[in-house]
């Protein structure tokens, strides 16, 4: 399936201030210079809080970690996980449609989102409230048909129950998930056979829709309030973890340039390729203005490579062509759409 960037885009994204712990958190879980790595939780962060991934998160997110544009991309269109469109404001349902699901009715449910929500997957439907998808394999085969909505399983559904659902959604409910048609568990429609002694002891609802019922809004998206930000591979909670420190790199600098570099910083990110990630390392090295660039020789861009833990990545961008130009005072293509 082709999976392409949405046609209409935000103008911008930025993390909530708890959003944006949460993310740099995670990325101190890995060593200097593989925050790459946190590439997939912080696009999921992302999506929990805007519902969908949009480019300016992909763009900003693969700028915290000095990741290249089409990178970030090819992990956010990789993973069907990812929506990269609008999806409804209460919910996104994903209908199973897999073998089991299939031959148990799951056509029946497609058709009533077809009904109550749109036509086609991906649709919003007319008030805006809900999409919905086909999915592979969700893995719920005992309980078939089913669907998940927000975070939780929808179990054992029919076209009718399924209606209901959306309805009560719609006003605002949140109804209970898990088996629909009274099942406790995945255990034979018929009822327990074995271990019969266990049923007398357990808990109103099974562990996972028991988890779901105590939150109380399963559709709810996280938005960095849920609990406390920690950060236990550090040995410590943290309201707000610090990132590691760039390692400041000896870089020579042409006679020329110092005078550049005293008259006050210039905004690094004018620079196709350098977002704010890459401009803080620049600045751990020194490096603030647009004619220290312009000056760097080969081996100076070989040792910045290495600085950046990024290497090409400014051979690729033509960093030092782009530089030249805003050092003397004028404008690039990239420099003028950021303006």
């Amino acid at each position: 399936m082709l999976r392409r960037l949405h046609s209409e885009q935000p103008d911008s994204f930025a993390f909530s201030p708890a959003n944006l712990a949460w993310a740099e958190a995670q990325m101190t879980k890995f060593p200097e210079g593989r925050q790459a790595s946190a590439i997939i939780p912080l696009l999921w962060r992302a999506q929990e809080q805007e519902g969908w991934v949009t480019r300016p998160a992909l763009e900003a997110i693969a700028d915290m970690l000095g990741m290249a544009y089409i990178r970030a991309l090819e992990v956010a269109s990789f993973y069907f996980m990812f929506q990269l469109q609008p999806v409804g404001s209460v919910a996104h349902i994903q209908i199973c449609g897999t073998t089991s699901c299939m031959i148990c009715g799951a056509e029946d449910l497609v058709a009533v989102c077809q009904e109550k929500i749109a036509a086609k997957p991906h649709q919003l439907s007319a008030d805006g409230k809900f999409s919905w998808e086909e999915v592979e394999c969700l893995g719920s085969c005992t309980n078939a048909p089913m669907a998940q909505i927000g975070k939780d399983y929808y179990e054992d559904l029919t076209a009718k129950r399924m209606g209901e659902l959306l309805d009560e959604l719609a006003a605002g409910k949140v109804p209970t998930p898990g088996p629909q048609n009274g099942r406790y568990a995945s255990e034979p429609l018929s009822g327990l056979t074995t271990l019969t002694k266990y049923d007398s002891g357990r808990t109103q609802f099974n562990a996972s829709v028991q988890l779901a019922t105590d939150i109380g809004d399963t559709v709810k998206r996280i938005d960095g309030t849920e609990v406390p930000l920690i950060t236990p591979w550090l040995g410590k909670a943290t309201a707000k973890p610090s990132k590691p420190k760039a390692k400041k790199a000896k870089v020579a600098k042409p006679v020329a340039t110092k005078a550049a570099k005293t008259a006050g910083a210039d905004d690094l990110k004018k620079i196709s390729g350098v977002g704010p990630a890459l401009e803080k390392k620049l600045h751990a090295a020194d490096v603030t203005s647009f004619a220290q660039i312009a000056g760097w020789s080969d081996d100076e861009v070989a040792r910045m490579d290495d600085v950046l833990s990024f290497k090409g990545r400014i051979t690729r961008d033509n960093w030092i062509e782009q530089a030249t130009i805003l050092a003397a005072g004028g404008e690039t293509e990239f420099s003028k759409r950021k303006k």
